[in-house]
């Protein structure tokens, strides 16, 4: 039996870039309740976390300061784990993310997940006066001092793109630990890099495979990062996520979903723009039956994909149908997936 086979179950969260259309009669306001109310769903329904965007300066992401929005979730939930996918370093002071994030972890009780990224759309570095070309080295350097001030560290720092002198937050994380901190990534060298520097990571296939069987590879390059940097694979070191719809039928999913899918892709800047015909092809997205669905996230448990973030809020879709999905993953899909594991097991 290989490896992955033989590792742990896995952990599904729900995940939103809050997209928002401003040109729709829903409100942000209204859109903000929808989603609340999916979390509370998704909290009784037996997901383990929920994650959301930060983005600036575009209708494409509506929430500027995740940390905000996730303490409304943490409010109208109890055990629900929170998480920015992601906190965009490259645009702030890290004594600022550091604090605001502590305290996020405190009064949440020590459910934050802390996704971080660097950034990629041109308009928001355009905003925030940024050279992207910059953007690396400015996320790395910051990453280190949050890091270190979260841990209670009192920090002197010169750098190119930030300067600390003494400087200790007063308000610390839940039980004084810094939180799990996984950074975005999303080629394969990335990936690699990310695991052999010791970082968890954060992915969404969608936005750089062009085939299913390229995630594996995705995983399988962080994997091999790990392993030279002499660290050991754990279930909870990566996350994975997927634009998720299930229906009663692969027809049936297509007719509710591809129009909100397609007009997601529509307003999505700078990225590969695949149609919802082209993720039926491609196989980057879990749509369809949950037969269709079930299989796929197996195959995920066969790489050794172990957390897998669902997208079921996109393009504007109608709140009822996203919470159909949500329920049918969790009831019907997740059994599935359950049953073809110990099936296979069994056999082995």
């Amino acid at each position: 039996m290989s490896a992955s086979a033989a590792a742990g179950p896995l952990t599904y969260s729900l995940f939103s870039v809050i997209d928002h259309y401003p040109q729709r009669p829903r409100s942000l306001g209204q859109f903000y309740d929808q989603i609340l109310r999916q979390c509370e769903l998704a909290e009784t329904l037996g997901y383990d976390a929920f994650f959301c965007a930060e983005h600036h300066f575009h209708e494409y992401g509506a929430v500027a300061d995740p940390a905000l929005f996730l303490m409304a979730v943490a409010g109208r939930t109890k055990r629900l784990r929170i998480g920015p996918a992601v906190s965009l370093l490259t645009f702030h002071d890290p004594r600022t993310i550091a604090e605001t994030y502590s305290q996020l972890d405190l009064l949440s009780g020590g459910r934050l997940l802390f996704g971080v990224g660097s950034g990629y759309l041109k308009h928001e570095f355009g905003g925030y006066d940024i050279d992207i070309a910059t953007k690396r080295d400015r996320f790395n350097e910051r990453l280190a001092i949050v890091r270190r001030l979260m841990a209670g560290e009192r920090v002197s720092h010169e750098g190119k793109w930030a300067r600390l002198r003494d400087v200790a937050i007063n308000v610390h994380p839940h039980q004084g630990k810094v939180p799990p901190i996984y950074v975005a990534v999303l080629a394969p060298d990335g990936c690699y890099w990310v695991g052999k520097q010791g970082n968890d990571i954060m992915t969404v296939p969608y936005a750089s495979c062009d085939r299913w069987e390229e995630v594996g590879k995705l995983m399988a390059e962080f994997r091999r990062g790990r392993a030279e940097a002499g660290l050991p694979a754990r279930d909870d070191d990566h996350v994975f996520a997927f634009h998720t719809y299930v229906a009663e039928s692969d027809a049936e999913a297509r007719t509710q979903a591809k129009a909100a899918y397609d007009l997601y892709v529509a307003t999505r800047l700078y990225a590969k723009q695949h149609t919802y015909d082209d993720v039926i092809r491609n196989g980057l997205a879990l749509f369809g039956s949950v037969e269709t669905v079930a299989a796929k996230v197996a195959q995920l448990h066969e790489w050794g994909i172990r957390h897998v973030a669902t997208l079921h809020n996109f393009g504007g879709l109608d709140p009822q149908l996203v919470e159909r999905s949500m329920t049918r993953f969790a009831r019907e899909v997740m059994p599935a997936v359950r049953a073809r594991l110990g099936a296979k097991k069994a056999a082995e």
